[in-house]
């Protein structure tokens, strides 16, 4: 049955873009994600998502290839995250936690473009909408409009003298706002030292420092294959937890992108104690669902319509 459903439903993708859409729509993400790395700069950002407004203090420094930035968290617990290229360190400090990991990621904060994939152009399109003033600051306004049904749009305002974002808005694919963050406040160029920034992101005395593990691997390696593609969205990487379990029952992540947006897998063990229900949730643009498959419990997470969510879940098998 799921293999008939994934026939019946999975539309046929867009034809590929011109070479002319490609370099317009690469030239606008690239300027953006340039911007976000070149320009040191403070500011506070608001975020709106699923009727929940939050807001942060950012502080974002550049030294040629080394980018480090700290992000305090304004609403909620308190909670303060220091990137130094890779290297992320999260303080907690009501409980006295400090976690430490390498993530990889491709842009900083605030971060559109997920990859650098040139067949971005093929399952969105650019569309100028002209100019406002965001922060005190003028904007070129430019929307990413998808070409199907399977992913969601964006309205992106981009600094107009450099390019960096200071406003994204997150569209539905009938263009109702599902998720918008902005800059409220933004200070270029501030005098912030990047040694003082890294002083701080080592200072952990006094806390418990964790260090997740996460090993990289294949999906194929673990025994899991997607067997219908869904249209526009590569494999990025794959990473199991190798402390939380025998090596039989490692959790799996498993993450794929069309370059904007971003869907994960995370495939477990099945635990009756805590995997009593299946569900499908929404969060501003973030969908979710969760199902059992057998043995394994599947949590499929991603900025996308729930139906292209569907799409990977009922697409997940596990190898014969």
């Amino acid at each position: 049955m799921a293999t008939n459903y994934i026939a019946a439903q999975t539309p046929a993708a867009p034809a590929p873009a011109s070479a002319a859409e490609s370099k317009s729509i690469n030239d606008w993400l690239m300027r953006m994600h340039e911007a976000s790395r070149n320009r040191s700069y403070v500011g506070t950002f608001v975020v709106s998502s699923g009727g929940v407004m939050s807001s942060a203090r950012i502080w974002h420094v550049c030294d040629g290839a080394q980018q480090i930035e700290r992000v305090e968290t304004l609403t909620g617990a308190p909670r303060s995250i220091f990137r130094h290229n890779d290297n992320v360190v999260t303080f907690l400090p009501e409980s006295k936690v400090v976690r430490s990991e390498k993530r990889e990621s491709l842009g900083l904060f605030p971060e559109l473009l997920k990859s650098t994939d040139s067949h971005i152009a093929d399952f969105y399109k650019v569309k100028q909408e002209g100019r406002e003033r965001v922060a005190g600051l003028d904007a070129d306004v430019i929307a990413l409009v998808p070409k199907d049904k399977m992913r969601f749009g964006y309205r992106v305002w981009a600094e107009h003298k450099k390019g960096l974002v200071v406003k994204l808005q997150t569209l539905d694919t009938d263009g109702t706002v599902l998720e918008q963050a902005a800059f409220s406040e933004l200070q270029f160029d501030a005098p912030v030292k990047l040694d003082k920034l890294a002083q701080m992101m080592n200072k952990v005395e006094g806390y418990r420092v964790e260090k997740p593990e996460l090993v990289k691997t294949t999906a194929s390696a673990e025994g899991w294959v997607l067997k219908t593609p869904v249209a526009g969205f590569q494999p990025m990487s794959c990473y199991k937890r190798p402390d939380t379990a025998q090596s039989q029952g490692e959790p799996m992540q498993w993450i794929f992108s069309d370059g904007l947006a971003s869907v994960s897998l995370f495939v477990e063990p099945f635990d009756s104690q805590r995997h009593n229900k299946e569900s499908k949730l929404s969060m501003g643009a973030t969908q979710s669902l969760t199902r059992r498959m057998d043995a394994f419990w599947l949590t499929a997470m991603g900025e996308v319509p729930m139906s292209t969510l569907r799409l990977f879940a009922d697409g997940l098998e596990r190898k014969k």
